[in-house]
């Protein structure tokens, strides 16, 4: 396959799972506004600090209003990430490789992109955020259907794969980080009404809820919803899980182009690290430290497979 239509693909699944995640931390955003009678505008100015929009952010607006951060982050000119320009970025790159791709995929990112512009068309009030939010991870659903469903197993699906598990590593991250080091007002809160409140919001808002209560029957606790959320190799928005299947996608790729893969040594080397943790060392340690030492780690991965496989060849 030519660079060019694996980074394409690629980058096609990093912006839909970008664009989903986006609409999952604004939905974080909302939650802990409802669990809180003070400090809202934090809560907003830490999901623009998690994805690195903050000082963006600041250079157009004054405060953390929460309507106008939820436009910035959804739709706004002013951000050239906003979600609606993510789910477009999707559909120019799923146009680029549609000889490389099922029609059933083409024409589910092509639904989505419609379905979402035509959501976004116009600023979302309050009363229907719930609703745009859930409309936004259905049709993003709809498009890892139609990957699932209709792709052979080819270097292709391998590319869409380690970008969809790469991105969706990043924003689980980062929304971890949200939870534990920006919003908790202070560390004599962990364990409190508040803290439990934030961690279920955090399950809520990653679809983990249901699947945490089956596992951990009984009242949420920090360790559990930690050791859940990073380490569990069962739940797929885990950072293990996520690396689980890097791995093996990374290695069906240096099988059928026959390398050495220097991002598959790598992803192998991360993933192996998770088995020696426990999320009780993690909280000990510092979960923010663990949590930006991941992130460099996977945005180091991430450049390695765009050299390895020469994305802008």
């Amino acid at each position: 396959m030519l660079g060019k239509t694996a980074s394409g693909i690629f980058w096609m699944f990093r912006y839909l799972e970008r664009a989903e995640n986006i609409a999952r931390l604004i939905e974080t955003g909302h939650r802990f506004t409802l669990t809180r009678n003070r400090g809202r505008q934090d809560e907003w100015r830490s999901i623009l600090s998690a994805l690195g929009m903050d000082a963006a952010y600041r250079a157009n607006h004054e405060e953390y209003n929460a309507a106008q951060v939820v436009d910035y982050l959804l739709r706004d000119k002013a951000n050239p990430g906003n979600l609606r320009n993510l789910i477009d970025s999707a559909r120019q790159n799923a146009r680029t490789t549609r000889t490389a791709i099922t029609r059933e995929l083409w024409e589910a990112v092509n639904e989505c992109w419609i379905c979402v512009n035509d959501a976004l068309k116009r600023q979302v009030r309050e009363a229907e955020l719930p609703a745009t939010i859930d409309l936004i991870e259905r049709q993003t659903a709809q498009v890892r259907g139609a990957l699932e469903n209709t792709m052979l197993r080819n270097d292709g699906y391998n590319f869409s794969r380690v970008g969809n598990f790469i991105e969706r590593a990043d924003s689980m991250a980062r929304l971890l980080d949200v939870k534990y080091y920006v919003l908790l007002p202070s560390v004599s809160f962990v364990g409190s009404s508040l803290d439990n409140i934030q961690w279920e919001t955090i399950l809520r808002s990653t679809s983990a809820y249901s699947a945490y209560r089956w596992l951990y029957p009984g009242r949420a606790s920090a360790l559990g919803i930690a050791d859940f959320l990073i380490l569990d190799r069962r739940f797929p928005r885990s950072l293990a899980f996520c690396y689980g299947k890097l791995t093996d996608n990374l290695r069906h790729l240096a099988m059928s182009y026959g390398v050495q893969s220097d991002s598959l040594t790598e992803a192998e080397r991360i993933y192996a690290g998770f088995a020696s943790m426990t999320a009780a060392s993690i909280l000990e340690d510092g979960l923010h430290e663990f949590l930006v030492d991941f992130l460099t780690q996977n945005r180091r991965l991430a450049a390695m497979v765009e050299q390895e496989y020469r994305f802008n060849s």
